[in-house]
């Protein structure tokens, strides 16, 4: 996945508009986390254990561009996603996390904006990538989407492709970060997350529509759950606005559908004015008015 290396992206200067923390806020912090490290070593059994983790998968990551010049500092990095382990209790540190933090410190430039950047974006998409808060339940709503919109390909998931569903976790954890050719798509994606528009769980969505990419292949060629897995993690350098879109397609059809959809589906806790809906919709589509697509 490459990168613009751009520092003046529209997403990213709206989150920063809209972060509540500030330097001093963070520097704050720092000195708090500075004052209790030790006893954090002592006292805290997981500490330890998750620095590790931390370290070893920071060192993982590639720091130069083809020509050598150096992307990211490692150590701020690190610095960052342990003081985010101590101070956010919700969302105890996870491997991917240092991706997309990763993600955080190429578009802007100073470390308290990283750390209030990622704060911000686990709050406003209501930790749905984090693994004990929200994957489990996307992954649920994915499979009751599936089985709403689609109960032939639900069938063959029943009955071949065993688990194939729940081994798509990293697309949540991630926030669909692999599946781009570039971070700017990341970041389309992840601003329209950040809007909540056109509803709540569209990260549900956007992974049905990528199911809906392989959907015929599988059929075809009767897969099995490894299979489906490998053609699902073969979905690659895929264009943000396209994805955006076919998912926008599917929240489309369940408007459509919403009397009879079961309570199970998050559409009925969120519905919206139809009024509403087409003006948002055409928004996201980057469509002028008059679109005919529903929000």
């Amino acid at each position: 996945m490459s990168s613009s290396g751009s520092k003046a992206d529209p997403a990213v200067l709206r989150c920063q508009r809209r972060c509540n923390g500030d330097r001093k806020n963070y520097e704050a912090l720092c000195q708090m986390y500075e004052k209790i490290q030790p006893l954090l070593e002592n006292l805290h059994r997981n500490f330890i254990e998750t620095r590790n983790n931390i370290a070893y998968d920071i060192q993982k990551l590639y720091d130069k561009d083809p020509l050598g010049n150096v992307l990211i500092d490692k150590k701020k990095l690190e610095k960052i996603l342990l003081l985010s382990y101590v101070c956010n209790t919700q969302a105890e540190y996870q491997q991917g996390f240092h991706e997309m933090v990763m993600l955080f410190q190429l578009m802007v430039e100073h470390d308290h904006e990283t750390f209030w950047l990622f704060q911000f974006f686990l709050q406003k998409t209501e930790h749905s990538c984090v693994i004990n808060i929200g994957v489990g339940k996307n992954l649920d709503v994915l499979n009751n989407l599936i089985n709403f919109l689609d109960p032939m390909f639900a069938e063959h998931l029943k009955e071949k492709g065993a688990g194939a569903v729940q081994s798509l976790f990293p697309w949540f954890c991630l926030c669909f970060q692999h599946a781009f050719k570039s971070f700017d798509d990341v970041w389309r994606l992840w601003e329209v997350l950040l809007s909540g528009k056109p509803c709540r769980n569209f990260q549900v969505l956007v992974a049905y529509s990528l199911l809906q990419m392989v959907r015929e292949r599988v059929l075809q060629e009767s897969m099995t759950g490894d299979d489906i897995l490998l053609a699902c993690n073969n979905l690659i350098d895929l264009d943000a606005d396209e994805l955006i879109s076919a998912a926008c397609l599917v929240y489309a059809e369940l408007i459509q559908k919403d009397v009879s959809c079961p309570d199970y589906l998050f559409l009925s806790h969120y519905r919206i004015s139809f009024s509403e809906e087409t003006h948002e919709t055409d928004t996201l589509n980057g469509q002028d008015e008059g679109g005919s697509s529903v929000e």
